[in-house]
């Protein structure tokens, strides 16, 4: 039986809305150290996500174990495809595309990438993956060859989300893909919550602090940053984002008693 530590700790000490760092690890130099990852815990980050729609890079396993020596937040792979697994994660979101149709993405990067999981000892986290409309075609778009959710169709993201939490999964992640013009609208976040039970991430596209904030307050209990942290590589910046999440999001939290 797989362990479950990262997504249990994650969940049980959840306050209000975490908030996940994505770094994509072909941006990073193998020798280059980034003083935020140091600082991460103590300015509100919850996790840090690690992933890429560029493939592989021989030099990515490199630099995720020159980042896992300078953190001690939880590493959590965000994987593109199987050939991303890597042993210096904790934790990895083991996701289906379920919001498209191509056998790849829904059952067959996973079934090649889940002996490797097996074999460095790391947490898979089952996490539906909806990829939502966002105004410009998205890397995620063009290499799965797949067609997003419309923006205006909360109710198809709602179903497909249901349709997750039946088949077992841990996670519902709403992206509208890196550096999205737009991000996952506000209203398809709360109909999203209000009809499942399980934690919802929300990602792509979230580039200042009232973004952040918006997001967390419709409902989303994860809110996931990435491109907005390389164009402005400050640790102020860093802690503004995170504290973002944290006061609106207390707001909307259910009520499980």
């Amino acid at each position: 039986m797989h362990q479950t530590r990262i997504y249990t700790d994650l969940t049980e000490r959840h306050n209000g809305c975490g908030f996940f760092w994505l770094i994509d690890p072909t941006r990073v130099m193998p020798e280059m150290v980034d003083p935020r990852w140091e600082r991460a815990r103590a300015a509100g980050v919850s996790a840090l996500l690690i992933g890429t729609s560029s493939g592989y890079s021989p030099a990515a396993e490199a630099t995720i174990k020159n980042i896992r020596t300078h953190t001690d937040l939880p590493l959590i792979l965000f994987p593109g495809s199987a050939i991303q697994v890597n042993r210096f994660v904790d934790a990895i979101l083991f996701i289906s595309l379920v919001s498209g149709r191509n056998p790849r993405y829904l059952i067959g990067e996973q079934v090649d990438g889940a002996p490797m999981i097996r074999s460095f000892g790391i947490e898979p986290i089952p996490t539906a993956y909806l990829l939502i409309e966002s105004g410009a075609t998205t890397a995620v778009q063009f290499i799965s060859q797949t067609l997003p959710i419309p923006a205006d169709k909360p109710d198809i993201a709602k179903v497909h989300a249901l349709a997750a939490e039946y088949m077992g999964m841990k996670f519902v992640y709403l992206e509208a893909g890196s550096g999205a013009p737009r991000p996952v609208p506000l209203e398809m976040i709360r109909q999203v919550r209000e009809y499942i039970t399980i934690p919802l991430i929300v990602g792509g596209g979230l580039t200042s602090p009232q973004q952040v904030a918006e997001a967390a307050e419709a409902g989303a209990d994860y809110v996931v940053v990435g491109s907005a942290l390389e164009f402005n590589p400050t640790t102020g910046f860093l802690k503004e984002m995170a504290a973002a999440a944290r006061p609106a999001a207390a707001k909307t939290q259910r009520n499980n008693g």
